[in-house]
């Protein structure tokens, strides 16, 4: 499946709109599940249209065709100046006539905060289940919990193959600001430069310590301080309601490790959810009221919506420290990563 962002809200790390996909390739799983997802990306493909001709297609309102034109300068900036791959991918464009792209499932044990994975070839385990309908991953996630699963459906407004199609760029991005879509080219785009199998966590922290970097790189580029600042400010949200996730997600670890399932179990599960709403409003009060996180939380919560937490953030810092190391040279940075083995890109992401 492919590459995919969950946003909500164009200021979201988490929420936006990231866990990889990857390759439309899952030839291991069930023919009803391999056939949406084949018809889904044969759609997509057949859509495309090329950006240059989408910004002259009187076919297209004023508004996207100005967007197209900056998502073309951030494209050509993204091989010209961040080392990124200069290829087919990001230089079409689709209007998809709906909000998301994908729906992505996740699920957890009743008890447990890891993820369930799926496997696919080439592409390896990942930590969730992708459709092109809505209807159907709901369908796949109620058959989840009816099985006894906590289990979640996030809409995903972009998606990348990795470099295996010619992935255009989506009318559900163009929701987004212009920076937040400068920064998910930065961020697919990396995805194509690194990615190992089985390691979800190493390889979302890669493309989002490459997007960081890009999308501060790019707006100093178009000397456009009070872009930089908002991003910068919605940087630190992000960290900051990972931050949180990531503390009711390690709450929650510790007290099934040390309890039998139970009604009391059940309740106490309950509990920590309404702490972290509770946290949430509290963090919110110091963001002067910023209501961007608000649909996340305005519905019952439970282990599976914590996912996504442990899959970006987890080995971020040291990776920021690998590519400090080489003084900010993203070329370097990139062999650097190449140069990890499988047992140090593990240890940095131990979380």
């Amino acid at each position: 499946m492919p590459h995919a962002h969950i946003a909500t809200s164009s200021a979201s790390r988490i929420l936006v709109v990231r866990i990889c996909l990857t390759a439309l390739t899952p030839l291991a799983l069930s023919g009803c599940y391999l056939f949406q997802a084949a018809q889904g990306q044969l759609a997509i493909n057949s859509r495309r249209e090329p950006i240059e001709k989408a910004i002259v297609d009187p076919n297209n309102a004023p508004a996207v065709r100005t967007r197209l034109q900056l998502i073309a300068e951030a494209r050509e900036f993204a091989s010209g100046e961040l080392g990124l791959p200069d290829n087919e991918s990001y230089r079409s464009y689709v209007d998809l006539k709906r909000e998301f792209v994908v729906w992505n499932v996740f699920a957890t044990e009743r008890y447990s905060v890891e993820p369930r994975r799926w496997c696919f070839p080439i592409a390896g385990c990942v930590v969730y289940r992708g459709y092109f309908k809505e209807a159907d991953a709901q369908s796949y996630a109620r058959h989840l919990r009816l099985d006894g699963a906590d289990a979640s459906v996030s809409g995903s407004a972009a998606y990348s193959t990795l470099g295996h199609f010619k992935d255009p760029v989506l009318s559900s991005m163009l929701r987004w600001s212009d920076t937040q879509i400068a920064a998910t080219l930065f961020h697919e785009l990396a995805h194509q430069v690194f990615y190992a199998p089985n390691e979800s966590s190493f390889n979302e922290a890669f493309a989002s310590v490459v997007e960081d970097e890009g999308a501060t790189r790019w707006l100093q580029k178009r000397n456009d301080p009070a872009a930089l600042a908002a991003w910068r400010t919605a940087q630190n949200r992000g960290t900051e309601f990972s931050k949180l996730l990531l503390a009711t997600r390690e709450r929650l670890r510790a007290m099934y490790m040390h309890s039998t399932p139970s009604m009391e179990l059940y309740f106490r599960k309950q509990e920590e959810f309404g702490r972290l709403k509770f946290e949430y409003r509290q963090l919110k009060a110091s963001w002067n009221g910023y209501s961007g996180y608000d649909s996340w939380f305005n519905r019952a919560l439970n282990n599976a919506d914590l996912i996504s937490a442990a899959t970006y953030d987890a080995c971020m810092p040291p990776l920021e420290n690998l590519l400090n190391s080489v003084g900010g040279d993203l070329p370097m940075f990139y062999e650097a990563v190449k140069r990890l083995t499988k047992e140090e890109r593990t240890g940095l992401c131990k979380s």
